[in-house]
């Protein structure tokens, strides 16, 4: 069994773009398949591609493992690539995702837990080999934008990166690091993959402990909000679903992973000139985000003074690694503490900028924004009035006023002291999140706006 590259490119172009993980949806580019390694050749033909699509602007390269079996298989019908022919003369070939095919996931464990190498590719162990849960099941989890993450009975995590460039990704060594330090609010991480390719190394894959019993910080905050509103007559501190300890005690935990990430990285300054040109980028993404959400001109005026209050700083901010991406979807609450997610930062950016040192400010701006977005969301299916707009905004005060006392208790900066910085951060964030709403859920786009006049000054 053999199949040419040509065939799986064909096949490629027309499956990419089905994809959530997938960035070119609204462009057109062409489609180079690229043969990586070959993880099995018996029972099932088990290998890793890469997809090279170019477009005018440049060339982005997508991983795609596929398993190749010579008649259909109905329960992977979901998963089908597409059919090519036999190379070697044989019947066609069905080409599927070979991470939804639980017969063959398992080579992924098997190579981590033996620390292989396979045609350049090399699977690295950090536990144990007794760690590693060889004769688990895998189910690949729905919903994820950017990756494909196989649970393993519970036990281990693999992601899976889709959208792949050179150098070493920051979920890799964000968690190898604070690993080495013994970082309480971090999964512990098991193991990784990466390839050598055009002289370089490039992240495939990475393997973390799960945690079976963790609750989503999420689902916990939106409970919350449910279990409010379902009380007319009570204020967010008296409500039986507050909310507001495990907020301070997530600021705390944010906190503590930001010390650690400081002394894993390091820090270093922000002068004047930098933060003069990082107002320069806001503004240009307000400028941009006024063509597609023409809401925006309302507050325009005092976003701009925002960033313009941000621009005049005179310099020396904090700086060091942050997480980039930091949300309530992005935490998770234990019996003991809580645990931070995902450290790839934001997926459309190079991994030089998600490497990149940044105020510690911003993360805590993306958490309060998410708390506006817990307290808000309801109110899109329940329907909006002055009574549930007043119960939802106290909601948001009381939990973002929570977590920051947390961080500012846990050694951080206090927020309130960084008021400038925090303004200009929720700001910028808020645009992108328009942008964002207006394209993709339109019915959502008031959450963003309501924070946008706050932080304009508007109201």
């Amino acid at each position: 069994m053999k199949v040419e590259a040509t065939e799986v490119s064909r096949v490629l172009r027309d499956w990419l773009g089905h994809q959530r993980w997938y960035a070119g949806k609204s462009r057109t580019g062409t489609v180079q398949a690229r043969l990586l390694a070959t993880l099995a050749e018996r029972p099932q033909l088990v290998q890793i591609w890469l997809a090279d699509v170019s477009y005018a602007e440049g060339v982005e390269h997508y991983q795609v493992p596929l398993v190749m079996r010579t008649e259909p298989v109905e329960q992977l019908s979901h998963a089908l690539v597409g059919s090519v022919p036999d190379a070697d003369g044989g019947p066609p070939i069905e080409l599927y995702d070979a991470l939804h095919d639980k017969e063959v996931t398992g080579l992924w464990l098997q190579a981590i837990a033996e620390q292989s190498t396979v045609d350049g590719v090399s699977f690295v162990r950090v536990v144990a080999a007794d760690e590693i849960p060889l004769r688990a099941t895998s189910l690949a989890l729905s919903g994820e934008q950017s990756n494909t993450s196989l649970v393993f009975d519970d036990t281990a995590i693999l992601k899976v990166f889709r959208r792949l460039e050179a150098g070493l990704n920051p979920d890799i060594e964000v968690h190898a690091a604070l690993g080495k330090l013994g970082g309480r609010h971090v999964a512990k991480l098991m193991g990784h993959v990466s390839a050598e390719l055009d002289s370089d190394v490039w992240s495939l894959a990475m393997l973390q402990e799960f945690m079976t019993t963790a609750s989503d910080g999420w689902q916990l905050a939106t409970t919350s909000v449910r279990d409010l509103m379902a009380e007319a007559d009570l204020h967010a501190d008296e409500a039986g679903g507050d909310f507001a300890g495990e907020a301070h005690r997530l600021g705390v935990s944010t906190a503590e992973v930001h010390a650690d990430l400081a002394e894993a990285f390091g820090t270093t300054v922000l002068d004047q000139p930098e933060l003069a040109e990082r107002a320069a980028a806001m503004n240009g993404r307000l400028t941009a985000a006024l063509a597609e959400v023409p809401e925006l001109a309302e507050v325009a005026d005092g976003l701009r003074q925002a960033y313009a209050d941000f621009a005049e700083l005179p310099g020396q901010v904090l700086a060091q690694r942050v997480h980039g991406d930091l949300h309530l979807g992005q935490v998770l609450r234990t019996a003991y503490r809580w645990v931070l997610l995902d450290f790839e930062g934001e997926p459309a950016k190079s991994i030089g900028e998600r490497q990149a040192h940044d105020s510690p400010i911003r993360d805590v701006a993306g958490m309060l924004r998410s708390f506006d977005y817990a307290a808000r969301h309801q109110l899109i299916d329940m329907g909006s009035t002055p009574q549930s707009e007043f119960r939802a905004a106290e909601w948001a005060e009381r939990n973002r006023a929570a977590f920051c006392t947390g961080y500012a208790q846990a050694g951080g900066q206090d927020p309130k002291e960084a008021a400038v910085l925090l303004r200009a951060f929720e700001a910028d964030k808020a645009v992108y999140e328009s942008v964002y709403e207006a394209r993709n859920r339109p019915n959502w786009l008031p959450i963003p706006l309501a924070s946008l006049h706050r932080l304009a000054g508007n109201a």
